[in-house]
């Protein structure tokens, strides 16, 4: 399965400490993130990650791509709802994308857990047969 990241400034240690927690289920599929996040990820958890642009210059877009050619087969947005940011249209693009495209998206710590132990335990291979 392909599992995109992408984080806010503020949740960038939050989304490292997600990663370290379910490394062992990660390792088993390919990952995708915008760059900063990504680069975070590999340093917290020795995977490969597979790095787009950082989110302010584009990787949001580019993880957004994949969403609409339905290459994506999970997100993990988190992001942070307190403080307004200038991507808020990037976070709702790629929301509205993977509604489109029936792909499962957590944009919280507690459904981001919920979705990742759900592909553990083999729910979402339905992405296989709809793709």
């Amino acid at each position: 399965m392909r599992i995109g990241f992408i984080a806010h400034e503020t949740k960038k240690s939050l989304m490292q400490n997600f990663c370290v927690a379910y490394k062992n289920i990660l390792a088993k599929n390919e990952l995708y993130a915008t760059g900063t996040t990504g680069r975070l990820i590999e340093e917290a958890t020795n995977l490969s990650v597979h790095k787009y642009l950082a989110g302010s210059l584009g990787g949001i877009e580019q993880i957004g791509s994949q969403i609409e050619h339905n290459q994506m087969d999970l997100v993990i947005f988190l992001r942070d709802p307190i403080i307004p940011k200038s991507s808020e249209p990037d976070v709702d693009i790629v929301m509205r994308s993977c509604d489109i495209h029936n792909i499962p998206f957590a944009s919280s710590l507690a459904t981001a857990e919920l979705l990742i132990k759900s592909l553990d335990r083999g729910d979402l291979e339905w992405r296989e047969m709809y793709k």
